[in-house]
């Protein structure tokens, strides 16, 4: 649970300040930021050399071609390589993370509850089409828990899918729920897109919640958090 101190400066005044993202969340968050990219590079570079699901006939691609300068590993041999190398550091981070939430008690801030659902339209018009602020009462918003909760399921998703297309003899028993290997590339393919859904409309929240909320990530420490009385943003 995020923990709060309070400091006093000679020129400012009191200052308060929480201390909301422990060291192994601050972790766990870059290097999975960076094994994110370099998956969904390398695994577009990978869908390039069979851009269709299914068998391919007729002999058509999929309506969507990623344009080659967003891929990464120059050829299908490399981006494997890329992405077999990348794909332990995403699972294991994604590990980390998850298990230190439960362990520490702090996924009771994070993970999305049905309660939540009705905070999620206010916050969504006030990021997206600059309405009303609501009030805030926790660390992280209704929007925030339903974006962060979302990204653990679709880390679970292409982790189960990519172990199909990993070993896909040695684990037929996973492919079978998913409709067999077809179906689970497909699936695969629909987590990618839940990430990059994601990154664009994470990007916009701490772009919006300023500077402090960005730094916290780096030294574990928010500045003036809004959910502290007396402190938050004056705007």
């Amino acid at each position: 649970m995020a923990t709060a101190t309070v400091t006093r400066d000679k020129q400012t005044g009191t200052v308060t300040v929480s201390y909301e993202h422990p060291l192994v969340v601050r972790i766990a968050h870059w290097l999975n930021a960076v094994a994110l990219l370099v998956m969904i590079a390398s695994g577009l570079r990978i869908f390039l050399a069979f851009p269709s699901f299914g068998p391919k006939l007729p002999q058509q691609n999929f309506f969507i071609i990623p344009p080659p300068g967003l891929t990464l590993g120059g050829w299908l041999g490399g981006a494997l390589q890329w992405h077999f190398t990348f794909m332990w550091i995403f699972v294991g981070s994604g590990v980390l993370y998850v298990v230190y939430q439960f362990v520490s008690g702090h996924w009771r801030q994070v993970l999305f509850l049905p309660r939540d659902i009705k905070g999620v339209w206010p916050m969504a018009r006030h990021y997206f089409l600059f309405g009303k602020k609501p009030p805030v009462d926790a660390a992280y918003n209704p929007l925030q828990k339903l974006a962060y909760t979302s990204t653990i399921f679709f880390g679970v998703l292409s982790t189960l899918t990519g172990m199909v297309m990993f070993k896909p003899a040695q684990f037929w028993w996973l492919a079978w729920p998913m409709g067999g290997y077809h179906y689970a590339r497909i699936w695969h393919f629909v987590s990618m897109c839940g990430f990059v859904a994601f990154i664009p409309g994470h990007l916009i929240m701490v772009a919006l919640h300023g500077w402090n909320n960005f730094y916290s990530m780096i030294t574990g420490w928010k500045r003036e958090p809004e959910y502290i009385e007396g402190s938050g943003d004056r705007d």
